[in-house]
């Protein structure tokens, strides 16, 4: 029989993984009930792992901001629906995401439009404009940014200079 895990040692196992990488409270939880620590010890392992800095929400949604738009390419929309989901507060969350510059997002999206429209197949221009649109979106970008790329004065199916 397997012997249940103390609050000392979960603690010691995520403090270890989060001096590796950034972890929020939701992560923390995730990972305690999978060890099928009780709540109440789940409780105060997160409140001393805050306490001592190891868990800081703000800082986790900052490191997340710049890491999921730099290295997954995503859109400020995906980003912030998934901290939502991992429980992060939305004045965090926009705080985080001003990382984003509109500059930046701009770039990073005609980037990713400019790599997709070499490998997409479509009949029509109408056709193309419309999966690199599905596409765009479900990066996370929105649509005033997906219009302000694709309707760049000049671009069409057969145009590559956007």
């Amino acid at each position: 029989m397997k012997k249940p895990m103390t609050a000392e040692t979960a603690y010691l196992r995520i403090s270890g993984k989060c001096a590796l990488a950034e972890l929020c409270t939701h992560d923390a939880k995730r990972l305690m009930t999978r060890w099928e620590l009780e709540p109440r010890l789940q409780a105060e392992v997160i409140a001393r792992l805050i306490k001592e800095k190891f868990i800081d929400e703000n800082r986790y949604a900052h490191a997340f901001v710049r890491d999921k738009f730099r290295y997954n390419h995503w859109g400020a929309s995906r980003i912030r629906m998934e901290l939502l989901r991992r429980g992060i507060d939305d004045s965090i969350i926009e705080d985080a995401l001003t990382e984003i510059s509109d500059s930046d997002n701009i770039s990073e999206l005609r980037k990713l439009i400019e790599q997709k429209k070499k490998t997409v197949k479509a009949k029509s221009d109408y056709e193309l404009r419309g999966k690199l649109i599905r596409f765009a979106m479900t990066k996370g970008f929105s649509c005033n940014d997906i219009s302000k790329v694709i309707d760049t004065e000049g671009w069409n199916a057969g145009n590559d200079d956007f």
